[in-house]
């Protein structure tokens, strides 16, 4: 079974949220997204979700996910047709949502 190749594409507000954090906090989710970008297919995130490390939201956040990085949150949305993994939200955990 072929492997699809997934790219992360930040929101523009994403983008600004990660340029505010602080240099060594960027680092270590650039780094994160990489690899999880590197590894992902749909078994690796449903071995994220038993593991809880990825949820799927609900509400006004329904068809997005959140992937848990210490703590900060990353909110994403895949679009298949694209193979694009949107980052929509990096926050700390208490102002993610």
């Amino acid at each position: 079974m072929a492997t699809k190749n997934y790219t992360l594409e930040f929101h523009p507000a994403a983008k600004k949220e990660l340029s505010r954090l602080n240099h060594q906090t960027k680092a270590y989710i650039v780094q994160s997204l990489s690899l999880f970008i590197e590894q992902y297919s749909t078994e690796y995130e449903r071995e994220l979700m038993r593991t809880a490390k990825v949820k799927k939201l609900k509400g006004e956040w329904k068809g997005f996910y959140r992937l848990r990085l210490r703590h900060y949150r990353v909110i994403y949305e895949k679009i298949e047709e694209r193979l694009v993994i949107h980052i929509v939200r990096v926050a700390h955990r208490q102002e993610v949502y």
